[in-house]
């Protein structure tokens, strides 16, 4: 398995380890739910250096992805992320992805960590025009300090106001006394908070300043758990369950970072204004139970008279609100707000009602 720079560290917390995506990475430290509420409550580190990382350079940058992501990369300016897709050509999604612009010819883009292999032959693929294109997912370490008082927390590590940084923005600065630190004012769970990109070298220098920094406000390590459960309280898709090379950005309710303007030829764009224009045969719902019970991914959707209308592909129980919640596909008659399914789980048709999300107010 693959390590990242904070493996040693995360052992001899006591995390509880496990492979995902390839690597070796902490699922848990104190209990999930604790974890959970640190972060909404008050400040929480995770370690996400297994994300991967693109450059895409040179004066074909933008054309390049432009043509093969679905959000319209040409409103960007310097210092600002985007939320996208890499759409396939099949109507489904190869991955969804940040785009940041961080320099004139110069744009990063953040790929999820089990797609790193396939997003990396998707790009070179697909740059007929001649894109520069550098895979520097392994020089590259990520931490997302995420919670109330993670602003608070980092700021004391540093020069750059990060009350200047609006959501959903970036700058590049010194961080703990490491240069070239990527601060961005995005993240994964809706609490708040920033996600930093370093050299790996500077990994153990970071993660000591952040804990000395965080003492105060109780700072603790954060795993792949309550990240899972944090971002399913924001209704936050996650490839692989929610979104696939199946799925299509207009049936995930990602039609907002679809736009389908004049020059945008990426593929499957006819597929998916088909989908707009014609309509879809299944919807991403958000719903909660109303009995007791814990809906997984996989799980069979049914109506009142119990016949099947869809799957259930993310679930867990609330820690915020101590109750089952979940997202699935349906047929969209039974994706909007309020109306009532069930959820077969152990072959019981526990009740159900479609919500908007996110979870956590």
């Amino acid at each position: 398995m693959k390590t990242t720079p904070f493996t040693a560290v995360h052992k001899a917390q006591g995390a509880k380890m496990h492979e995902f995506a390839g690597f070796e990475m902490p699922i848990e430290y104190t209990g999930i739910i604790d974890e959970h509420l640190t972060v909404c409550q008050g400040v929480g580190v995770f370690d996400v250096s297994h994300m991967g990382e693109f450059w895409v350079k040179g004066p074909q940058a933008l054309n390049f992805i432009q043509q093969i992501t679905s959000n319209d990369a040409s409103t960007l300016t310097i210092g600002k992320a985007q939320y996208t897709c890499f759409p396939n050509d099949k109507g489904g999604i190869v991955d969804d992805l940040l785009v940041y612009y961080y320099e004139e010819e110069k744009y990063l883009l953040v790929v999820n960590a089990g797609n790193i292999a396939k997003d990396w032959e998707w790009c070179n693929a697909h740059n007929p025009m001649g894109a520069i294109l550098e895979n520097a997912s392994d020089q590259m370490g990520q931490l997302a300090i995420q919670g109330p008082k993670a602003q608070a927390v980092l700021q004391k590590l540093t020069t750059v106001d990060l009350a200047s940084i609006p959501y959903y923005s970036f700058t590049t600065g010194s961080f703990a006394g490491c240069d070239s630190v990527i601060i961005s004012n995005t993240g994964y769970t809706g609490a708040g908070g920033f996600e930093l990109y370093f050299y790996p070298q500077d990994g153990m220098k970071i993660w000591d300043a952040i804990f000395e920094a965080g003492a105060a406000e109780g700072i603790k390590p954060i795993g792949l758990g309550a990240r899972d459960t944090l971002r399913l309280e924001m209704g936050y898709c996650l490839y692989g369950n929610d979104l696939d090379d199946t799925t299509s950005p207009i049936e995930a309710g990602l039609g907002w970072i679809t736009k389908l303007v004049e020059g945008k030829n990426f593929p499957s764009r006819a597929i998916i204004e088909q989908q707009k224009a014609a309509g879809i045969t299944r919807k991403l719902c958000a719903f909660e139970l109303t009995e007791k019970g814990i809906p997984r991914h996989g799980y069979t959707i049914v109506d009142a008279n119990g016949d099947s209308i869809g799957v259930v592909t993310s679930g867990t129980i609330s820690p915020t609100l101590k109750k089952g919640i979940g997202m699935g596909y349906v047929q969209p008659a039974f994706a909007k707000v309020g109306t009532e399914i069930c959820i077969q789980v152990r072959n019981k048709n526990l009740k159900a009602v479609v919500v908007k999300p996110p979870f956590r107010k």
